[in-house]
């Protein structure tokens, strides 16, 4: 009984017993085998065990380390290396380069350029014919001349290589093309000025080729003599480039003009493409065609009736400007009408494929194919008809409840109700015919979805074939539908150009200057904005000859020197000018002297609260040579009118009761010295004959009249003015005195407001 109780305790422990024994053993087995090192090991500074003879010893243990060696030498002792701590340098990152515009950065190239090859005895007739037929369907225009005269025409861009030879102007063309737009495009067309070019078709046929193929294309001719293999594109019809082909032939263009004679232009670019790029011209490629027609002697293009001719990409020989246009006339129609099938063929569509539909017929809204109309989601959105007859419409800009119709909108009123007519017309011939005998109603809103809705009640005479007629009422509702938006590229503008302040002061306003001190330094100064101010004091004669005795402005002189030394990192210049007549374009010419030409201004005045967000639009709206800028300021309402019988708040808000944006005040702007310059330049002939010019206009209408440059006009909600009586100078001209009259008026109240406060009076005169 013992001994298998003795086993069963032994069980559960046996496999450890088991387990020791075997370690004990093999560790025993391993200690005999393991050769201990009589030699003297040394340990380097990285801390490894080396032999005498420099071999690697195995896994080092303590006890292997030897303090000294049978021969008697003293081992030197073991000196730890502590190594400092060197923080790793950290290189400058270099910066990287962003391209400015993300097509650059992607490599997206715009899709064709086209380049004329015109004359200085050609450029001012077919040229600008050309220009007129083409530039605003294509995005780059360029015309190569050898000569030009000095005047250029006006919306042209014109290289000139200074030779009229005909071989070296294409050489010199191909050249510039490879140095200047050879990474911005894909395809190159090049033409002659005497050739027509339809721009639509050519930038259809380049959208449907692949941009990587080795491409001559246009009208093939065999080159004189017929030696030579191949063929050139005849130079009158005009021909395409791939820009994988002028990258083949760039590396050998200097040997084209050294070893190639031609007596041709066309001839000679042909064989050089042959010769080098191994390419012929050809006239269809990859399902695409080259369609070109040769004009006869006959100068009417309407009749050249077929289908070689109405299908051409360009036509050739065109002998005048005249001949150039009545084409464009001609392919302009056959396009529209082709615009117009298309709209039909859809419409078409459309309907059929609403009968399937869920609502049916319902679901094809008139017109077919245009957005459907707006809906409101409140009663605050449902959008206003408007009443209108002939001559007045019953809803105006200014609150009145009738203003006559003039301008656009008459001429607007007068097109819908022609267009009615044509159409009925066109509906009810040849059975009926329409005369309008009477405009009853009319009414019209706009859908910000759809564009403008009409609906028109005529009184009409209707004729019948067999001449009986008679009166009846017809109601026609007509749709004119927004256009398609087109994005206009402006040229690149940043927010780090400094802003020329520039603030005319007088008599009336010195006792506002301290007001706009304290706004300027809050909105300026404290945030160290990029912008120099600069006070212009305006003295009159009088007030010039007593300047040493009694200085008007002294007190704003002191208020500034107050505030720079407040600000000393801030100086506030100021000029004084004597004038006898407040003519703001005499002003501006003695500050544009006194100011580089990169200048960008901004005119201010006393009530103007200058502040960041206007100043950085004001560098985003004015661009050199390009446009200028005139802001409408919100004008704030005397507060004793729009908040009467309340109390005054703190702080007004940008909201129809508190004021108004000033559209009769030009007295703001923002404009390069250059364009300025520029400007006055151009109406210098005017001032010789009449010097009174420069008091009878200001600044906004020399630039409508003389700069050519785009005058944005805009309200700016960020530049508002307070309240103050402005008296108006008598000695302004008409115009700009009526215009200071309208703005005092304008800034008392609104009209509901100044309606309340006669009533009110009116009330406590009847008591």
């Amino acid at each position: 009984m013992r001994f298998p109780m003795l086993i069963s305790l032994l069980r559960p422990i046996g496999p450890v017993i088991i387990g020791i024994s075997l370690g004990f053993t093999l560790s025993l087995l391993s200690e005999s085998w393991v050769e201990e090192s009589c030699v003297i090991n040394s340990i380097t500074d990285e801390g490894i065990i080396l032999s005498q003879d420099g071999s690697l010893k195995g896994a080092r243990r303590p006890n292997s380390i030897s303090t000294g060696n049978d021969d008697g030498e003293e081992e030197e002792d073991f000196q730890p290396r502590i190594i400092p701590f060197k923080p790793v340098e950290q290189s400058q990152p270099k910066k990287i380069f962003r391209a400015k515009y993300i097509s650059t950065e992607l490599g997206i190239r715009e899709r064709l350029f086209v380049g004329i090859i015109t004359s200085k005895n050609t450029i001012n007739t077919l040229g600008v014919a050309v220009n007129r037929t083409i530039s605003h369907h294509l995005d780059n225009v360029v015309f190569f001349t050898g000569t030009r005269s000095r005047k250029i025409p006006h919306g042209m861009v014109v290289v000139t290589h200074g030779d009229e030879r005909l071989i070296w102007n294409m050489f010199q063309t191909i050249k510039y093309i490879l140095e200047h737009y050879i990474t911005e495009y894909d395809w190159f067309y090049l033409a002659q000025d005497d050739t027509y070019t339809q721009a639509d078709r050519i930038k259809a046929l380049v959208d449907h080729m692949s941009i990587d193929r080795v491409l001559y294309m246009g009208s093939p001719e065999v080159f004189i003599g017929g030696e030579m293999q191949g063929r050139y594109c005849y130079g009158g019809f005009g021909f395409l480039l791939s820009r994988s082909l002028l990258l083949r032939l760039q590396p050998f263009l200097e040997n084209c003009r050294n070893d190639i004679l031609s007596a041709r232009h066309d001839e000679w670019l042909g064989r050089c493409i042959i010769d080098y790029a191994d390419t012929s011209c050809v006239e269809q490629f990859e399902g695409q065609k080259y369609y070109y027609y040769e004009m006869g002697k006959n100068p009417d293009p309407s009749k050249e009736d077929n289908v070689q001719f109405n299908n051409a990409l360009t036509v050739h020989p065109v002998s005048d400007p005249e001949q150039m246009y009545r084409l464009h006339k001609h392919f302009t129609e056959i396009q529209l009408q082709k615009t117009y099938e298309e709209i039909e063929k859809l419409q078409a569509e459309i309907k059929n494929v609403s009968v399937v539909a869920f609502e049916g017929n319902r679901s094809a809204l008139w017109p077919v194919g245009i957005n459907p109309p707006f809906e409101p989601k409140t009663r605050f959105e449902v959008l206003r008809w408007d009443y209108f007859t002939e001559d007045q419409v019953y809803s105006c800009i200014d609150g009145s409840p009738k203003c006559e119709l003039h301008g656009i909108d008459k001429l607007d009123v007068a097109d819908v109700i022609e267009t009615a007519m044509g159409e009925l017309n066109k509906k009810y011939k040849p059975v009926l015919h329409l005369k309008k005998q009477k405009f009853i109603n009319g009414y019209r809103r706009f859908d910000p979805t759809r564009g403008m809705e009409y609906t028109l009640d005529l009184q009409l005479e209707v004729v019948n074939q067999k001449g009986h007629s008679r009166s009846i009422t017809k109601r026609v509702h007509l749709v004119r539908p927004l256009s398609r938006i087109e994005i206009i590229p402006m040229p690149y503008v940043t927010e780090a150009t400094r802003v020329h302040i520039i603030l005319p002061v007088t008599l009336q306003d010195r006792e506002r200057v301290r007001r706009f001190l304290d706004v300027y330094a809050t909105n300026a100064f404290e945030t160290s904005e990029n912008a120099i101010l600069t006070f212009l004091f305006i003295y009159t004669p009088f007030e010039a000859q007593q300047v040493n005795q009694n200085d008007i402005f002294a007190s704003v002189k002191a208020q500034i020197s107050a505030y720079e030394h407040r600000y000393p990192m801030f100086k506030v210049p100021w000029i004084s000018v004597k004038s006898g007549s407040p003519s703001q374009i005499k002003f501006m010419d003695l500050i544009s002297k006194k100011h580089p030409v990169d200048t960008l201004f901004f005119i201010a005045t006393v009530e103007t609260s200058v502040n960041s967000e206007f100043l950085n639009r004001c560098r985003m709206n004015s661009i050199n040579n390009w446009q200028v800028f005139f802001p409408i300021h919100f004008q704030f309402y005397n507060p004793h009118i729009s908040y009467h019988n309340q109390s005054l708040p703190n702080t007004m808000d940008l909201v129809k009761e508190s004021g108004h944006f000033d559209r009769s005040s030009f007295t703001e702007a923002c404009f390069y010295n250059s364009d300025y310059m520029m400007t006055r330049t151009r109406m210098s002939s005017d001032v010789q004959e009449n010097e009174e010019i420069l008091e009878n206009l200001d600044i906004y209408d020399i630039f409508v009249r003389y700069s050519g440059l785009h005058v944005f006009r805009a309200v700016e909600p960020a530049l508002n003015q307070k309240y103050s009586y402005q008296p108006c100078n008598p000695h302004l001209s008409e115009d700009i005195y009526q215009r200071c009259v309208q703005s005092t008026l304008d800034s008392l109240g609104s009209r509901s407001q100044l309606a309340m406060l006669l009533f009110e009076q009116e009330q406590g005169n009847s008591t």
